[in-house]
């Protein structure tokens, strides 16, 4: 009986001890979420009373911090821990007070307190660049290949943020381009079979750029030569791209042909265009448009034969072509049954509706000032047309708004004004019923945080389709968003 009784013993001890050690273990770091040495900073220095904990969060940005889960929740202005890019988390850029270490912001954090140490500073910045992991190793936001994001062209750092369509969270900043100069990212886009990103840049850009949508990897670069490569379209099948760079004819204006699966740049189509911008693949894939940035026309080029190309002016007051023109065709899209084609018309203020059967304008839809990008909604039940205007109102801090057409009866709905500064790019998400606009912020509002990039940090606005309202969302990235696309 003594022996039984010592046998019990040792196995309640045993049982208590395990159960000690497990609530020792949660309440330390599997509660938390962080990594044991991530936790020890962020609960004595950050998630503390009257700072960034769930009773005091929005006093402090709305930003809680007790757990992992919570700090990739995010604040009022988005995400503050971005895997892999301390440089572009306020996280580290609100702590930091080394400037050889990076920018620096104010209030430094913790508020009213000393400041990190630089052991500290370093174990943080450490953490984040290794992808900001919980205390199992998950890293935010990489359990899904299939995830549905939407990008952002940031033209000042060379860099493509990646959103969080779910959430409306930044996720990533995607490091492009090949030299260390700002090479300026300009337009992005997403092949027809969703498999790829592409971006080209601006700024004596001589690549395009190849991601994988699954993690945003690079895959590789096409060499196509010195350019302002403002604009490409890619063929329905995903197998090519026609680069286009914004220059004048006596400059070598070109557009250049891309296999996309071997990513070599083909023959260049060169001589023949003044100020080509904005561009568009026909339905059956066999003819490229191009605008003419600087008269009043569109070009029409056989993409096996560009040598016998055709000029159609998108100036119903002027049929005739005409370079210069006060008209500016900037972008081009198609609608959705493919009957005809839209044209912005940045110094006319209007978009130009063109006939496919003949290339010859049905009428044209008056816009805020200066339309640059567009952007359609497919559903059935709101048929419309979202065109970003650069320059409309006079307010500097909020000038510009986005023209919502109804491209059915071709009437303008209505004005939306962003609430932020020269919104340029956008991007319909059918699926989550809304609209992502990158807002440039040249003149606007002033930056709530700078990054290592240095500049005027942009926004990025969210409209619902339905209700055709700004979502009382704001979003802060790097320097001078201009193109947006999203992964279906």
């Amino acid at each position: 009986m003594t022996e039984k009784k010592a046998i019990i013993t040792l196995l309640l001890s045993f049982a208590v001890l395990l159960f000690t050690t497990t609530c020792r273990k949660d309440k330390g770091t599997v509660s938390n979420g962080y990594p044991e040495e991530i936790n020890k900073i962020v609960q004595a220095k950050c998630a503390t009373p009257g700072c960034h904990n769930a009773k005091s969060k929005e006093g402090a940005a709305g930003l809680a911090m007790e757990t992992w889960t919570q700090l990739f929740e995010g604040g009022r202005n988005g995400a503050v821990c971005i895997p892999y890019s301390h440089e572009y988390s306020l996280l580290f850029l609100y702590c930091n007070t080394d400037p050889a270490l990076g920018a620096i912001n104010q209030p430094t954090m913790p508020y009213g307190k000393p400041p990190l140490s630089k052991a500290e500073m370093k174990t943080l910045t450490d953490w984040i660049d290794n992808g900001a992991p919980n205390s199992e190793g998950k890293v935010a936001f990489a359990d899904n290949p299939n995830r549905k994001k939407f990008y952002v062209t940031n033209q000042g750092c060379d860099v493509v943020t990646v959103f969080d369509a779910a959430t409306l969270l930044q996720m990533r900043y995607i490091n492009t381009g090949a030299s260390s100069q700002v090479e300026s990212p300009h337009m992005i886009k997403i092949s027809p079979d969703g498999k790829y990103w592409y971006t080209c840049f601006s700024n004596n850009g001589t690549i395009l750029e190849k991601h994988l949508t699954s993690d945003d990897s690079y895959v590789a670069r096409a060499t196509i030569g010195i350019g302002s490569w403002n604009t490409f379209t890619i063929s329905n099948d995903s197998k090519y791209a026609y680069m286009v760079s914004w220059e004048s004819m006596s400059n070598n204006a070109k557009v250049v042909p891309v296999n996309l699966t071997t990513m070599t740049a083909l023959p260049s189509w060169s001589g023949i265009f003044d100020w080509p911008h904005g561009s568009s693949i026909n339905p059956k894939g066999d003819t490229v448009y191009v605008t003419c940035n600087s008269g009043n026309f569109i070009y029409k080029i056989p993409a096996d034969d560009p040598g016998s190309l055709t000029s159609h002016s998108a100036d119903p007051s002027n049929p005739i072509p005409t370079d210069p023109a006060p008209v500016e065709p900037h972008d081009m899209t198609w609608l959705p049954d493919s009957s005809a084609y839209l044209v912005t018309c940045s110094k006319s203020n209007y978009i130009s509706v063109m006939s496919r059967k003949n290339d010859q304008v049905i009428t044209t839809i008056s816009t805020g000032h200066y339309p640059v990008e567009m952007s359609l909604s497919t559903s059935p039940s709101t048929p419309y047309l979202f065109v970003t205007c650069m320059y409309d109102t006079t307010d500097p801090g909020t000038r510009g708004s986005v023209t919502v057409i109804n491209y059915k009866n071709f009437q303008k709905i209505k004005n939306i004004k962003t609430n932020m500064a020269e919104p340029h790019g956008i991007a319909v998400d059918d699926a989550s019923g809304l609209v992502y606009v990158a807002n440039r912020n040249i003149t606007g509002p002033l930056p709530h945080h700078v990054t290592n990039c240095g500049g005027r940090i942009g926004f990025v606005s969210v409209i619902d389709i339905t209700t055709l309202n700004v979502l009382p969302v704001k979003r802060e990235i790097a320097q001078d968003p201009y193109s947006v696309a999203v992964r279906k």
